[in-house]
């Protein structure tokens, strides 16, 4: 299902502990990591692909978890030629498939890590995980989908710092926030 662009309807979790650190997958037989994601089937919210993707990719169910916050409106990315050439076969098909847009959620994990199951199906996506600082190093991401995790994490903060100001945030720092209120406090004057 593409639409008129060429851009196949996705959508994109980022998974958040009691930390704020976020779950970071590794691809099965890969060494590259990324937030679970996946495609919006037809006749499905994007909601309803976020909560089956979520149990897919990483065996949670929707009592494991607490929605946050979501992004406004879709991100894009493109898929290079060479990665199209490999994925498909189809040449009509490669011609007019241009890439993802995603809408991404931001959720927060009510259970436990326990609850985490990475062959929760028969095709797993994972074969690992590990918790992460919030602002990953996007030298981690593959290069094409390095904007859109940016640009996703960026406006997902806004739910984390709703008193704070972005700008005072340093991308790949860890996201405390009990630390930056509490030095933000400090700096203000007595009464």
């Amino acid at each position: 299902m593409l639409d008129r662009e060429g851009y196949r309807p996705n959508v994109g979790i980022v998974l958040l502990n009691g930390s704020n650190e976020v779950f970071w997958g590794k691809r099965v037989g890969q060494h590259s990591w990324q937030f679970p994601q996946g495609g919006i089937q037809h006749g499905e919210s994007p909601e309803e692909a976020m909560y089956r993707e979520l149990h897919e990719e990483v065996g949670l169910l929707p009592e494991h978890v607490q929605i946050i916050g979501r992004t406004r409106d879709w991100l894009r990315y493109d898929v290079p030629e060479e990665f199209l050439r490999r994925q498909t076969a189809n040449r009509m098909q490669r011609a007019s498939y241009r890439g993802q847009k995603q809408i991404w959620f931001l959720l927060r994990l009510t259970g436990h890590d326990s609850d985490i199951h990475l062959r929760a199906t028969e095709h797993p996506e994972f074969d690992a995980w590990r918790w992460h600082p919030y602002w990953i190093e996007l030298d981690s991401v593959v290069d094409f989908k390095r904007e859109v995790y940016e640009l996703a994490l960026s406006e997902l903060a806004r739910y984390l710092t709703r008193n704070l100001k972005l700008q005072q945030l340093v991308w790949g720092a860890p996201l405390d926030l009990t630390q930056h209120i509490r030095r933000h406090d400090s700096d203000a004057p007595s009464n």
